[in-house]
């Protein structure tokens, strides 16, 4: 299942982020995609408000990875951009941190290497306006992501 989602403002970021961040399972791995500056730790960022993170959302390219605490669990947030081979971050320890996560969002990721994943990729198209792609052939995330309600 693919849809495509027109970001023309933070404000629509942040409705995506409360929408998945409402309708996504415990446990769901999203792999972000875009270039630099396309807007994945935005979209973190906005993901951690949603969950009830208050504290400052920044992007974990030289720690590797962030973990906020939040009511309904903690949101993790990798970025991979640093790692020559993704299988490094099993090395290094990473993916034990996703086990208990509430969510996970993982930066630079490729989605074949998290079977069942949310994919979001960001696309930005001038003027702050950004396309995100959401797929996911995992069919309860199919429905998650059919089922969106978004503002248009």
């Amino acid at each position: 299942m693919e849809r495509r989602v027109r970001l023309e403002s933070e404000a629509a970021t942040r409705a995506l982020a409360r929408a998945l961040a409402r309708g996504l399972p415990a446990g769901t791995v999203v792999v972000l995609r875009g270039p630099l500056g396309a807007g994945k730790t935005t979209l973190v960022r906005h993901l951690a408000r949603a969950l009830g993170f208050t504290g400052r959302v920044t992007s974990p390219t030289y720690t590797l990875m962030h973990v906020y605490p939040t009511p309904e669990g903690p949101l993790v947030h990798v970025d991979l951009y640093r790692l020559a081979d993704p299988r490094q971050a099993e090395a290094l320890g990473l993916w034990e941190e996703l086990a208990g996560a509430r969510l996970a969002a993982v930066e630079w990721g490729a989605p074949e290497d998290f079977p069942g994943a949310l994919l979001v990729e960001l696309t930005p198209s001038g003027e702050g306006v950004r396309e995100a792609l959401l797929a996911s052939n995992d069919p309860v995330l199919a429905g998650v992501i059919a089922g969106l309600r978004l503002p248009e």
